[in-house]
């Protein structure tokens, strides 16, 4: 069994007191529920993209993650003192890796207090709030900024924030000061700033408005759409125009070979997301979502070219006489391109089949990219009992062999989860 560092340990003193909470919450006539969760992820080395060269040229540049078992009891409290609620969400998980190895953490996902005051309902604390109307992207998505399409879905993790909404039949308004304490230098999610989103019903249409200040990405600006235009057709979308983005960028795109990582941090200046979709579904539960969109926060074309000629010209070091260690440690440094956006390219496709059938749901959903003609595709089957679920499948990567999805560390993904909720 793994041991618990002195972090970790004070996260477990925080679930320690979420479960007794929760469990003061019972007595006292809040709610207590959760969930155990086994899941395991299969996940082999590719042997193509720089990842697979470095490790070619020197074994173990870039660790591979063995297969792994995960366990996870993940707990949810809420009880009323007076006139606020309290809430909690905490997760403890192990995770069993091929080899016998084994680590264990636990977290808290949300903990927060809400209540009213003057017409307004407030919360304070960690929260997850995600925004928008997208299914695969979410341009407007500015504080909780969710990782979407995981194989293994599990609990958000909530960020720091003090929250504001009111309601009425056909209008609400959000207003968010999100991380509010963290320091000036954090970047991307855990930014300091300020959002608001207002939602208006007009007939079958819902429309949104955004707005988002952040402490050094500056100002955004966003708008979307949802509308049921009949029982069987939905459409949605959404856009955001933004003053700066996080981002990341190579100070090295040439063949010369680096002493340090040439990837660095740098703000992108003014840009879009835009995404546009709709779903189909006809009587016998058969769905079909299709959306389409750009994510000016990703690299664009032109850096991927100079990324794939670099990995191309690395290698002739070798013939010069240069440590093989120096020439892998350069391609070990081009995988620093796969984080620096949600999306790889700027312009995507998105297509996901389903069918939902008794308590059955099949589904394929494939993420196509033009530019490269690369192709995410993932094939997965769930099974929904009343307490009991089962879902299992597989993701593969697919394309030309210099299309980016290609590249990437793994090339196929396994997965098989089972929950229980209580």
């Amino acid at each position: 069994m793994g041991t618990f560092p002195l972090p970790k340990l004070t996260v477990l003193c925080a679930l320690v007191g979420a479960v007794s909470f929760s469990t003061s919450a019972l007595a006292d006539g809040g709610e207590v529920s959760g969930q155990l969760r086994g899941y395991w992820i299969d996940r082999p080395a590719a042997d193509s993209g720089p990842l697979a060269q470095a490790n070619r040229l020197q074994p173990g540049t870039v660790a591979a993650t063995p297969p792994f078992a995960t366990m996870q009891a993940e707990l949810r409290g809420s009880a009323k003192v007076d006139a606020v609620t309290l809430n909690a969400t905490a997760t403890l998980q192990t995770r069993s890796f091929e080899g016998g190895t084994t680590d264990s953490d636990g977290w808290v996902n949300e903990a927060y207090a809400s209540g009213k005051a003057l017409g307004w309902q407030w919360s304070a604390g960690k929260k997850a709030v995600s925004w928008d109307v997208g299914y695969a992207f979410r341009p407007n998505d500015v504080v909780q900024q969710e990782t979407r399409r995981t194989l293994a879905a599990q609990a958000l993790t909530g960020r720091p924030l003090l929250m504001a909404e009111h309601f009425d039949a056909d209008t609400a308004w959000s207003l968010v000061w999100v991380n509010p304490i963290e320091p000036q230098a954090n970047t991307g999610a855990q930014e300091s700033a300020l959002a608001a989103r207002v939602y208006l019903r007009s007939g079958a249409v819902d429309w949104h408005g955004f707005t988002r200040q952040g402490e050094h990405t500056g100002t955004s600006l966003g708008v979307a759409a949802a509308w049921v235009a009949s029982d069987a057709l939905e459409l949605h979308a959404s856009a955001r125009a933004y003053e700066h983005a996080d981002s990341s960028v190579s100070i090295n795109t040439g063949s010369t070979l680096s002493t340090t990582n040439p990837w660095q941090p740098t703000l992108l200046g003014a840009g879009q997301q835009i995404l546009v979709g709709g779903t189909w579904t006809n009587e016998a539960q058969v769905s079909l979502l299709v959306e389409a969109w750009h994510d000016g926060t990703a690299l664009t074309d032109a850096q991927w070219s100079a990324w794939t000629a670099r990995n191309q010209a690395l290698p002739s070091w070798l013939a010069r006489r240069v440590p093989t260690i120096a020439v892998a440690g350069n391609l070990a440094w081009q995988g620093n391109a796969f984080g620096v956006s949600n999306s790889l390219r700027q312009d995507n496709v998105y297509a996901r089949f389903s069918w939902q059938h008794d308590r059955w749901q099949p589904a394929l959903d494939v993420l196509y990219t033009p530019a490269d003609q690369g192709i995410i595709a993932t094939a997965s089957v769930l099974w929904s009992g009343e307490r009991f679920k089962l879902e299992g499948g597989l993701r593969a990567y697919y394309g030309p062999d210099d299309a980016v999805v290609r590249q990437l560390p793994v090339q196929r993904q396994g997965y098989l989860v089972a929950t229980w909720a209580f």
